[in-house]
């Protein structure tokens, strides 16, 4: 969204996935030895830069983001899960960045920063070491499901981004700068009813619910000293530098994070299991100064890891459709052209 963490480039949530690529030439294939979670694996876009695919709740469409066709940045766009019937959604101006589709089908969620001008925002200034941009512009917006009667949902200033509805639809949970740090708030599909869940300084972004609901797992960064020093004057710019991020998780009612993950990598994308006891998540734990993210299973009662995915790139921002039964994720893999990331599905294999 990206957005999204570590020695990459601004993928979740934060813009295009063309830099998540690794440094050398990876082999060409789709499906890589030890993949055994993974069968059936399709590849539904061919070109360009194509991250964050979300499923719809009946398992029939995805909706993503995506740099193609001339343009500097990302727009929003919808296909069947077969790779069919690919539309634009978004209008065009500005970038966008985080879609989501509500569970009953009737609207779609994104962040867009048109309301700041037309043209793509500039690119982060890397004179920094590697940075995100937190463009200010960034406001979430509420459209049918083609994309028309946009409504926009924030109106605070700064970013606000990365929102995604929970699955009884009656919430949207999101990240905001509104309180001067980089924070998960909910509101209710039309904007109003703003709780602040997370008060503590570093970045907490890129949250997703659990299937019943209750439940919401996120990656967060946890600063102190001359890197916490670092993290402000970084977001006084706008920015934020994504390489260290763990998860964490927290249940809505009793609203204690618990931290999920501790290995000083740069994890992010977590998504949920529908059997509330899995969370899948992209990292780069087993290449710490290198672009090789994987995906990998988390049990989040014994903390048991599994290693999902084995291409020697990027493999990044995992969603499980509704049931279980299958798997969308953005990779580097099968590339016709370096650097190009592509949507691919995969039915889920216990």
């Amino acid at each position: 969204m990206i957005n999204h963490m570590m020695l990459v480039v601004v993928g979740l949530m934060l813009g295009s996935a063309a830099l998540w690529a690794a440094e050398e030439e990876a082999p060409a294939g789709i499906h890589y030895p030890g993949e055994t979670h993974l069968a059936n694996i399709r590849q539904l876009t061919f070109g360009g830069q194509n991250a964050e695919a979300y499923f719809s709740f009946d398992g029939t469409q995805l909706i993503f983001q995506s740099t193609r066709d001339g343009r500097g940045c990302d727009a929003i766009y919808r296909m069947h899960t077969d790779g069919t019937n690919v539309r634009q959604l978004s209008s065009g101006e500005g970038a966008t960045t985080c879609s989501f589709i509500a569970p009953d089908g009737a609207a779609i969620i994104y962040a867009s920063t048109h309301l700041g001008g037309p043209e793509c925002p500039p690119k982060p200034d890397m004179s920094q070491g590697y940075v995100w941009s937190l463009h200010s512009s960034y406001d979430i917006f509420r459209a049918d499901p083609d994309g028309g009667n946009l409504v926009r949902l924030t109106d605070t200033p700064g970013y606000d981004a990365e929102g995604v509805y929970s699955p009884q639809g009656d919430q949207i949970v999101f990240t905001s700068v509104r309180s001067g740090d980089l924070e998960l708030w909910l509101m209710k599909p039309d904007g109003s009813g703003l709780e602040q869940l997370t008060n503590t300084p570093g970045y907490d972004g890129g949250a997703f619910f659990s299937r019943d609901g209750n439940w919401i797992v996120w990656r967060a960064s946890r600063p102190t000293g001359e890197a916490l020093a670092d993290y402000r004057n970084l977001l006084a710019q706008d920015l934020v530098r994504p390489s260290r991020l763990e998860l964490y998780t927290m249940h809505l009612t009793h609203r204690e994070p618990i931290q999920l993950t501790d290995n000083g990598a740069a994890n992010f994308g977590p998504y949920w299991h529908p059997n509330g006891r899995h969370v899948i998540f992209a990292s780069n734990v087993d290449d710490p100064k290198g672009r090789n993210f994987d995906l990998y299973l988390i049990d989040i009662e014994t903390r048991a890891i599994e290693h999902v995915t084995r291409f020697p790139g990027f493999d990044g921002f995992p969603m499980f459709s509704y049931d279980g039964k299958q798997l969308v994720f953005a990779s580097n893999r099968n590339n016709k052209i370096r650097g190009e990331t592509n949507v691919f599905i995969a039915d889920w294999v216990w």
